[in-house]
């Protein structure tokens, strides 16, 4: 049996003396906002890698939950976003274009962009074929397409579930980014088979499910840690421009009790207008791709740590 000693998804690549990035108009941090917008099925087929829900199989207590976002919280915060004129990069739950088609035509109507979030957060890559993978992914983009007129361009798989094939195949399917990966604080070119595929910066450590599941933190301490990563992004963003994505449940952020201390963050990162991108994911990873791809890949070749046998697609002279 061969191991890996890592994925072989990318090459170390410092962080010190990388091609300067500079944003459009002189920007010294791009800055996006991901709200999940997800569908938890009741009672979903059994995946032996992994139980739906904690408490047992179903539970309608965490279902209401859940449900909150969607009949309530949502609005909530696109009002909220609204005010401060942000635009959202929805991870989307296919599904939700059956259950509550009303929250995508909210988000049209906002020129929102959509990204995929597999089809229902309760079905799980572990375990998918190759066609079954290749297929769902299809499905993602056709729905979409469908519903919205929009192609979809980045990808964050269900519950952060993956097979050993998942970049490749988003790479085939011409996606441009991944959220999947937490390695940077910028974007990074990936290794794959085919195409152009960005890790683009997403957040666990400010990601709402953590900060207010796992970490239990009050509102007021999640403000305070959003002011402070958005603080540091900035600094270090006059020498190379920086990456900063908020990760959103609104079942979480937009209960009543949170929403006014997430409006405390987003008032001090607007007030930054002068050097910060306001974009969306597909804006990000398409200016990185056609600006930077070809030069940070010369330089993770230059002094990285490339493994034999490995490569990146679409560049020329590169195996």
């Amino acid at each position: 049996m061969t191991r890996h000693a890592d994925p072989n998804l990318y090459d170390f690549w410092p962080y010190e003396h990388r091609p300067k990035i500079v944003w459009p108009g002189g920007k010294k941090l791009a800055f996006w906002i991901a709200p999940n917008i997800e569908y938890y099925e009741f009672d979903p087929p059994a995946n032996p890698s992994r139980k739906p829900w904690p408490r047992g199989n179903p539970d309608v207590v965490a279902f209401s939950q859940r449900d909150y976002g969607n009949r309530i919280g949502h609005l909530r915060l696109m009002e909220l976003l609204d005010k401060y004129g942000l635009r959202g990069s929805v991870s989307l739950n296919i599904a939700l274009i059956d259950h509550h088609p009303e929250i995508i035509e909210d988000c049209v109507k906002r020129n929102w962009e959509f990204f995929s979030h597999g089809i229902y957060n309760t079905r799980y890559s572990y375990g998918m074929s190759e066609d079954a993978e290749r297929s769902m992914l299809h499905d993602c983009i056709m729905s979409v397409e469908k519903m919205t007129g929009q192609r979809i361009r980045g990808y964050l798989a269900p519950a952060l579930t993956h097979t050993e094939r998942t970049i490749d195949l988003i790479a085939e399917n011409d996606f441009w980014y991944t959220c999947d990966l937490f390695q940077d604080d910028q974007p990074q070119p990936l290794k794959t088979t085919s195409g152009k595929l960005v890790s683009l910066p997403y957040s666990l450590e400010i990601n709402d499910v953590i900060t207010y599941g796992a970490l239990a933190q009050s509102p007021a301490r999640y403000t305070d840690v959003l002011k402070r990563h958005f603080d540091q992004l900035l600094e270090e963003g006059e020498q190379s421009g920086t990456v900063m994505c908020i990760p959103l449940h609104a079942y979480l952020v937009a209960q009543p009790h949170r929403i006014a201390a997430f409006e405390d963050a987003l008032q001090h990162i607007t007030s930054h207008a002068d050097d910060v991108w306001f974009a969306t994911g597909a804006e990000i990873a398409q200016y990185f791709r056609e600006t930077y791809w070809d030069q940070s890949i010369q330089d993770i070749r230059t002094r990285g740590v490339p493994r034999a046998g490995t490569g990146f697609a679409n560049l020329s002279g590169h195996p």
